[in-house]
């Protein structure tokens, strides 16, 4: 295949919208061989490590770990591969090694239990922080296996919150304010005009770029990075323009539910789709994947995700449904614009349970 077919840069903003970006057409044997050379390198001789979601709130972790212990090796990982980033922290970081694990939350204990075991057996001292929705059963095994597990009010608090109250350190103001900028973003509060820049430019930028640039400048990001941040966006708004477009709108139980598809910025389109009247937006992305984001009338996001191979907040979660099996399944999806997986998720909507006075008031924060 030549490289042209799969380059964003020679794209339209339409057949971007509908496409996966390059990297996902590289075949993961060839990724995870590059991955682990470049994570062999990085965690070799480390004494601190860091294993964080590569979000701003991830990362802003990692800069405050690196304020107190002056260097941490980073190893960005996401839900479905904390397993492999803990079993490379163990072998490679040093004996008596510090690790951290910052925003991520297993689904379950024993999709990572034997390699969080070995890196408590290896390493000194062993801290998560995080602000999911954890279960009891997961938390209880994690810090049973020896693990300094501290989980926030995921309403009140984003991990970097977490790790600023954990870490016994007097972080400057401007590292705090990182914090709270961070958690405005995270928690979708948006008052801080700052926090949409933060989430921006993790986005873009190599991690280890942001954690350098946040460490030293905090949330009042240097004049050339917005001057890289507005020009990235203009083709970030066409994308969501075209997602909030092709949005339906369905009315599942109680609640109204925007549905689309399309590669773009998710939160966004929920709100763009929160501002036409629904109470939970689904958008369906072409890698496969997909966000769910509630409102006040909707908190029961990751109970929708948990049915579909995810998990999250009450108001925001992820998944990915297990429907691709080969890739015939990924052209249908691309060229429905995720009809099967937007139906699967649906159906998870559809599946909650809801008393009647809720679906008379039009509501859905029902308990669990």
């Amino acid at each position: 295949m030549e490289d042209w077919v799969i380059d964003d840069d020679t794209l339209s903003v339409e057949r971007k919208s509908i496409l996966p970006g390059e990297g996902f057409f590289v075949p993961d044997s060839v990724e995870e061989a590059k991955e682990e050379a470049e994570v062999e390198a990085e965690l070799t001789g480390a004494d601190v490590a860091v294993v964080a979601d590569p979000d701003a709130d991830g990362l802003a972790c990692t800069a405050l770990v690196r304020e107190v212990y002056g260097e941490a090796a980073l190893v960005d990982a996401g839900p479905h591969d904390l397993d492999d980033a803990l079993e490379r922290v163990a072998e490679y970081t040093e004996p008596g090694a510090r690790v951290f694990v910052c925003d991520l939350c297993p689904d379950t204990y024993d999709e990572v239990g034997g390699a969080l075991e070995t890196v408590v057996e290896r390493g000194s001292d062993v801290r998560w922080f995080d602000h999911h929705q954890w279960t009891d059963t997961v938390a209880e095994a994690v810090r049973d296996a020896g693990v300094d597990l501290v989980v926030g009010d995921s309403d009140a608090e984003c991990t970097a919150d977490v790790a600023v109250r954990s870490l016994d350190y007097e972080f400057p103001d401007y590292l705090v304010e990182l914090a709270a900028v961070t958690r405005d973003h995270d928690l979708w509060i948006r008052d801080d005009e700052r926090s949409d820049d933060l989430a921006d430019f993790s986005y873009w930028a190599d991690p280890e770029e942001y954690v350098d640039v946040v460490a030293e400048h905090g949330p009042n990001l240097p004049a050339e990075i917005e001057e890289f941040l507005a020009e990235m966006r203009v083709e970030k708004d066409a994308l969501i323009e075209k997602a909030v477009a092709r949005a339906d709108v369905e009315e599942v139980g109680p609640w109204t539910v925007g549905v689309t598809y399309g590669r773009c910025s998710q939160n966004e389109v929920a709100e763009a789709l929160r501002q036409q009247g629904t109470d939970a937006a689904v958008v369906v992305k072409p890698s496969g994947s997909a966000s769910i984001r509630g409102t006040d009338d909707f908190e029961r996001a990751h109970e929708v995700a948990r049915q579909v191979n995810g998990g999250g907040h009450p108001k925001a979660a992820g998944c990915k449904p297990d429907l691709y099996d080969d890739m015939l399944d990924y052209a249908h999806h691309w060229t429905t614009r995720g009809a099967v997986a937007k139906q699967v998720i649906l159906d998870a909507f559809r599946n909650l349970e809801y008393d009647e006075a809720e679906a008379a008031a039009g509501t859905g924060a029902a308990e669990e």
